[in-house]
């Protein structure tokens, strides 16, 4: 599955993202690979999920975002200050139908 959306597709998750918490939290350690372990676990999961980053610096936090949506293969929806909103499609039990268009 491809990770890009279309921007009907990114209204539609970021409409099924606005109830639901932030799951994983980025810490002082930064991203390790047992972090991503449970972001993938969980994308697996839920396919929608909120991460919320600690980094002070916008600029590390965009970074940090983008990498884990990298290393999970995941598309990044929304990202609003700390949060980062990740989708992917579940490879088992798929949930969530995204708008054709």
């Amino acid at each position: 599955m491809s990770n890009a959306l279309t921007a009907a597709q990114t209204r539609f998750l970021r409409g099924q993202a606005h109830g639901i918490k932030a799951m994983l939290q980025v810490g002082g350690k930064g991203i390790t690979d047992a972090l991503i372990a449970e972001v993938d676990a969980a994308l697996e999961h839920h396919e929608l999920i909120k991460v919320k980053v600690g980094a002070s610096d916008r600029d590390a936090r965009d970074a940090m975002i983008a990498d884990i949506a990298a290393r999970t293969e995941a598309a990044l929806v929304q990202r609003i200050g700390h949060v980062a909103v990740l989708y992917r499609q579940s490879k088992d039990r798929r949930q969530i139908v995204l708008p054709r268009s």
